[in-house]
């Protein structure tokens, strides 16, 4: 292999090491495989460069390795660095209202929507709600009477005239 080479798999090596350790400190937070990684890679590029180039391109090396390691250390863990990559909207919305919200009550009576297996669509006071029917399937167009509440549900039952 020659001297240039030589000097790019070094180089290489360390650029790496540093992907890796960025990686390390802002995706995979704690001690995982990306450190380990990192970590072989930079002292695979301080032995190359060690046995290729002797004591002073090994030492040359290593120095090149902290002080880019330490300014990578600095630059990742600076929160300005990353609030460019980061999502800046706030979410103001709700998923949905529950019906509580809604002035429905225990109590109201509604008209099913569709079939209630148990689970369906019903209007109450000219609104839609998911309605679930605990004990019987309820045919489309049937009245029901709200009994409760499960959620974003409304419970009910057929009202028998």
């Amino acid at each position: 292999m020659s001297v240039e080479d030589t000097m790019w798999v070094i180089a290489g090596l360390i650029a790496v090491a540093l992907l890796l350790l960025v990686a390390e400190l802002v995706l995979l937070p704690g001690f995982s495989v990306a450190g380990v990684c990192a970590l072989l890679a930079d002292i695979g590029a301080i032995w190359i460069a060690f046995s290729r180039y002797g004591v002073r391109g090994g030492v040359i090396a290593f120095v090149v390795i902290l002080v880019l390691s330490v300014v990578t250390l600095v630059l990742s863990l600076r929160s300005r660095t990353w609030q460019r990559f980061s999502l800046q909207d706030r979410v103001d919305g709700a998923a949905q209202c529950t019906p509580q919200q809604r002035n429905v009550q225990v109590g109201d009576r509604g008209k099913t929507l569709t079939r209630l297996a148990p689970i369906g669509k019903i209007s109450v006071n000219g609104q839609t709600f998911e309605a679930k029917s605990i004990d019987r399937y309820v045919d489309a167009g049937a009245v029901v009477e709200v009994t409760g509440f499960e959620n974003f549900s409304v419970i009910v039952q057929p009202v028998v005239e």
